[in-house]
């Protein structure tokens, strides 16, 4: 990437310049060390201008219609005098790294508004079901006076939670004919949803999603008993005719709304950052651990013995770490000169 000054990247998304966020975005994607240190500083530049906007949170069971849905969503918000944000996040291959990146092509709607901006992200190795600058990415969208941020991200599973510790309201999409909602979607995830919507409840389908919704909203009774607990609703909606989309968008309002009166949004955000701090210490902790020249020059034979079976994952992380352990020795007994 060519390099561009950090008072360009920073006056150019303050102005709204699509072309600035993207770059801004591409430089927060990187991992070279002079490129996160410009991260940082485009980020401190920008940070009077962030946390204005409302956070929303979209994952849900494979075959859900996350993109379509985001894309009907957003377009009614955009006709409604919004401008939308779109981070959504493709899988990465573990083997080559690669991705789709195909919701621009999925949100073609959505993409071709001049209020609206969609960045498909790669996963990485990220395993929380989000990329590795998502959170990053959302302040400079935030900056660049994007009023509603949705991060879409590459579906439900055991560690793909992460998205709920970055917004403000946890959208869960599920759909009926899923097999047994309990089995399909983990307990888990179903306590940390702020709204569930049924999608695809039009046609055919209206009867089975509404008997769907009835039994989610039952399962949310016995887990979250108590006369003075806030369950999420549960709604129905199409995102190919409209229909409850209205619905689903107040019922995020709606919980924004709440928490905001129970002082809670604070405290949300708050608890928030200092997620996202320790999530950057691990992050550069790795990178250190992957890119330490002692590291590097053992990595290929490490990975072919594990891959062989003459040397265990527990033997070769043990070798990586005191190899990374020698480097950091190193370092500290022969500092570079000035």
């Amino acid at each position: 990437m060519r390099p561009v000054p950090t008072s360009d990247l920073v006056s150019g998304v303050r102005d709204g310049s699509r072309q600035a966020v993207a770059r801004a975005i591409t430089l927060l994607e990187s991992r070279r060390p002079d490129h996160r240190e410009q991260a940082r500083e485009l980020l401190a530049a920008l940070a009077d201008r962030t946390g204005g906007a409302v956070r929303v949170g979209v994952s849900g069971v494979p075959g859900a219609g996350k993109s379509t849905f985001v894309d009907a969503l957003g377009t009614r918000l955009v006709e409604a005098g919004h401008r939308v944000a779109v981070v959504a996040v493709d899988p990465s291959s573990r083997r080559t790294g690669g991705s789709i990146l195909g919701d621009r092509t999925r949100m073609a709607r959505l993409a071709a508004s001049d209020d609206a901006f969609v960045r498909p992200s790669p996963a990485g190795r990220h395993l929380g079901g989000v990329a590795r600058a998502t959170r990053e990415s959302m302040l400079v969208l935030e900056a660049a006076g994007f009023d509603v941020v949705v991060v879409e991200t590459v579906g439900v599973g055991q560690n793909e939670i992460a998205v709920s510790e970055m917004v403000d309201t946890f959208v869960l999409l599920t759909l009926a004919r899923a097999g047994d909602q309990l089995q399909g979607i983990k307990r888990g995830i179903l306590e940390l949803a702020d709204v569930i919507a049924v999608n695809k409840a039009d046609g055919d389908g209206e009867t089975p999603a509404k008997g769907a919704a009835r039994e989610l909203a039952g399962a949310l009774r016995i887990m979250l008993p108590g006369a003075d607990v806030r369950r999420p609703p549960v709604l129905t909606c199409s995102a190919l005719t409209g229909s409850g989309l209205d619905e689903v968008w107040q019922a995020v309002l709606d919980h924004r709304a709440h928490i905001e009166e129970h002082g809670s949004l604070a405290a949300r955000r708050a608890g928030q950052q200092e997620d996202w701090m320790w999530a950057m210490v691990d992050a550069a902790l790795a990178d250190g651990v992957r890119d330490s020249a002692g590291v590097r020059a053992e990595r290929a034979d490490l990975e072919r013995a594990v891959r062989e079976g003459s040397l265990s994952a527990v033997e070769a992380s043990a070798r990586v770490l005191a190899l990374y352990a020698a480097d950091l020795r190193a370092a500290s007994e022969h500092p570079p000169e000035g």
